[in-house]
């Protein structure tokens, strides 16, 4: 629950992205109200100020009118790369569609990731913009477990504005991170989605910094015969599971008509009018073991 709110002038909205899919980042918050258990954005925590846990504090962004919006033509936009643009105080401060409407027209390209079903709102706002993509995060279809991981929006109301999206024809995404050892069906995800999105990207739960203690003790207290397995990964650093969960999602894709693609940019075009499943897992092991599953 956030306990903390205050509005911060800002300089500008819009930042270099060092992420390989996008040139720019447009964060319109500090902080996030989904307060998720994972969530690698803690860090953000260190430049701000901020000594609150994370999920309890919001800083609402202010800035300046973007002075040339139509110089980002071309240029790609990641929408909440370190906090979730449509989270529930959005419905009120409207700080993320202020900046979409700022840029309507100028010809950037937009990629929104959320775990959010109030994205629906500015759905005829966002399709102006030349083929944008939304991407919904999803790790699970167990709500008990979702619910013990964070705050968003419930499995069945991501998927529902996916499906609102797909069929507005805006490209989308199922993007099954992080993934859970043991705990996350990817290829359960899959199934049920695969209607629904043309891009599925997939990314390993990767454990650092404040939470890596968090997520382990939730494991070993609700999870405890996946123990062993998460001291092997995280604790050893051994990757034999993420090696046979490639296999085995490669595998699948195989036998079900996928394109299976390691580290690709995402406005790739489907050959098989099935989602194009693309891993996003960053172990030099696994991209090697794909690679010679392609010779």
């Amino acid at each position: 629950m956030v306990d903390i709110i205050k509005e911060i002038e800002v300089k500008g909205i819009l930042t270099k992205s060092n992420l390989p899919i996008a040139g720019y980042s447009v964060n319109p918050y500090v902080g996030c109200p989904h307060a998720c258990k994972y969530c690698y954005a803690t860090f953000m925590k260190r430049f701000t100020n901020h000594k609150e846990p994370w999920g309890t504090f919001l800083d609402v962004k202010i800035w300046k009118p973007i002075k040339n919006p139509n110089k980002y033509k071309g240029e790609t936009i990641i929408l909440g790369s370190v906090t979730d643009g449509y989270h529930p105080l959005e419905e009120k401060f409207k700080r993320t569609r202020h900046f979409l409407e700022e840029m309507q027209g100028s010809g950037a390209k937009l990629i929104i990731t959320t775990k959010s079903d109030l994205v629906i709102r500015d759905l005829e706002l966002i399709k102006t913009y030349p083929d944008p993509l939304v991407s919904w995060s999803i790790n699970t279809l167990d709500e008990e477990f979702h619910k013990d991981m964070d705050m968003a929006s419930s499995i069945d109301k991501r998927i529902e504005a996916m499906k609102q999206f797909h069929d507005a024809g805006i490209r989308t995404t199922c993007f099954i991170s992080p993934i859970f050892p043991g705990i996350t069906d990817v290829i359960g995800i899959i199934e049920r989605v695969e209607q629904y999105c043309d891009y599925i990207w997939l990314e390993n739960l990767n454990l650092r910094g404040d939470y890596k203690a968090t997520i382990l003790n939730y494991i070993s207290e609700k999870y405890p015969e996946l123990m062993s397995m998460y001291q092997e990964i995280y604790i050893e650093n051994k990757r034999d599971y993420w090696e046979s969960l490639d296999q085995k999602v490669h595998c699948y894709a195989k036998g079900n008509g996928y394109e299976y693609l390691i580290d690709k940019e995402p406005f790739l075009r489907s050959k098989t009018g099935k989602p194009i499943i693309i891993n996003y897992f960053y172990h030099e092991e696994i991209k090697q073991t794909s690679k010679n599953n392609t010779k």
